[in-house]
């Protein structure tokens, strides 16, 4: 299969989008943008290639009890990947630990407890990826860094080492984790996914040939187009280079044909964007100053309050009243958070209040463009906050009415990675197609490792 690329590099995460020759969407993935957005790219896509093959699997499974089994499958080729990824988080904690001539006094102490909370944390893996299981995260980092933490935190109250020293070494280590290339053997993660299903042998048979069949069906990428807040800093072609803008118009007018108004909240900036019914802009506004209203803001915030991002939404939810928040900028916000609860002011009504002040300010920004006209769709990071999506909600009915038709969805994380897709798939056709870029081939070249390589490492005892 012939099949053209779009990768948006955002500042908090990155998506790829893969379409094949006809336009249709074959898959997506998403990571977080890391310390390295080369890495991200490259980890991006290689979600999007896996997502592939599942398509490819899905389509190659016809048998009944086969097909019932899939989510099982797919289920456990993603905790062969987690528990990969904790064995690289062990050794490399441990690494540090003998090669800081500052931390090697401590390795007698320190090294046991990275054992056990590692180990806690492969022993609890299963459970967390079990077929049904919620999750509060899709990234490493967010499923590593909650049980890091709760095991540290244990330890510390029972007599073992401090919480502080623990955690420093994570934060550490995290950042050496993501920003090395870690392409995966999919087709010995799947093996291994499928010795771990109770079905029978006749079962495991059809699915071995299925997996069989979804890794060797080509997927050739011939086209590429990259955009989002990092693009300039990639070694993409300049051709292959489109504005955000330009991306998030014609990806949500794809995915929502009626869409005229369009709000992109991503983590540096704020977007209102006019299209027509083509899904080309006609008028647009944004942010100038800071990242003050966006995720930026919001992770800076789920910071001071020693949360995840993902929980910021659902805890302002909970709201009894919406605190009025003065202070516009990012840092401010942070003090007079702080100010508030000691106070006594609850965190959640805080929470409200901050969130109704980054909506104001993306109302404002959607006036400036040319205000709201139906159809609206809500594009970027912050769609995925349930607080935020409230608010926007009830900010259109009053100020424009409530007959104006409101897109939202959580998958609209991936409108500018779409709408890149779609501007590699017109190069494509005009015969000027862009190459991947330099990211991607070094990734390929490197052998990958294998589940049984990271599962074969001995326990961390001393």
């Amino acid at each position: 299969m012939k099949c053209v690329v779009g990768i948006d590099l955002g500042s908090t995460t990155t998506k790829a989008v893969i379409l094949d020759e006809a336009g249709r969407q074959v898959s997506r993935g998403i990571t977080n943008s890391r310390s390295n957005y080369g890495v991200a790219c490259a980890a991006a896509l290689a979600e999007a290639r896996t997502a592939a093959r599942f398509s490819f699997l899905d389509r190659a499974t016809s048998d009944p009890d086969a097909r019932a089994a899939l989510p099982g499958l797919l289920s456990g080729f993603r905790l062969g990947l987690y528990l990969g990824e904790l064995g690289a988080l062990r050794d490399t904690i441990l690494s540090e630990l003998d090669r800081n001539l500052a931390r090697r006094a401590q390795r007698a102490s320190l090294g046991p407890a990275v054992g056990s909370i590692i180990e806690e944390a492969e022993r609890d893996a299963p459970a967390l990826f079990a077929v049904g299981a919620p999750r509060k995260s899709e990234f490493f980092r967010d499923l590593a860094g909650a049980a890091f933490v709760a095991s540290a935190e244990t330890l510390a109250r029972n007599g073992g080492p401090p919480f502080e020293p623990l955690v420093a070494l994570y934060d550490r280590a995290i950042l050496e984790v993501e920003t090395r290339l870690r392409p995966r053997d999919e087709r010995a993660l799947l093996r291994s996914a499928l010795a771990r299903l109770d079905v029978g042998a006749e079962t495991a048979a059809r699915l071995s040939r299925a997996i069989d069949a979804a890794l060797d069906e080509p997927l050739d990428e011939v086209a590429f187009a990259g955009t989002g807040y990092g693009r300039q800093t990639l070694p993409f072609p300049k051709a292959a280079v489109r504005s955000e803008i330009l991306c998030h118009g014609r990806g949500a007018h794809r995915t929502f044909p009626g869409t005229r108004t369009v709000l992109d909240v991503g983590g540096q900036d704020t977007k209102g964007i006019q299209v027509d019914e083509h899904g080309v802009v006609t008028s647009f506004q944004m942010n100038d100053r800071c990242a003050a209203g966006c995720g930026r803001y919001l992770g800076y915030i789920a910071d001071e309050l020693g949360l995840g991002l993902h929980e910021l939404g659902p805890l302002a939810l909970q709201a009894t009243r919406v605190v009025q928040v003065n202070s516009t900028c990012t840092v401010f916000a942070g003090a007079e958070l702080r100010e508030r609860l000691a106070l006594g002011q609850r965190r959640e009504d805080i929470l409200a209040g901050l969130h109704r002040g980054i909506m104001l300010r993306a109302m404002s920004i959607l006036a400036r463009s040319g205000g709201v006209t139906n159809e609206f769709t809500f594009t970027g990071g912050v769609c995925r906050n349930p607080m935020a999506v409230k608010l926007l909600r009830e900010l259109i009915a009053e100020g424009y009415g409530a007959e104006i038709t409101v897109n939202i969805d959580p998958d609209s994380i991936f409108m500018g990675a779409l709408g890149a897709a779609m501007y590699a798939l017109d190069d494509l056709r005009a015969d000027s197609p862009q190459l991947l870029p330099s990211f991607t081939q070094v990734a390929d070249a490197q052998p990958p490792p294998t589940e049984s390589a990271f599962m074969e490492r001995p326990a961390c005892h001393t």
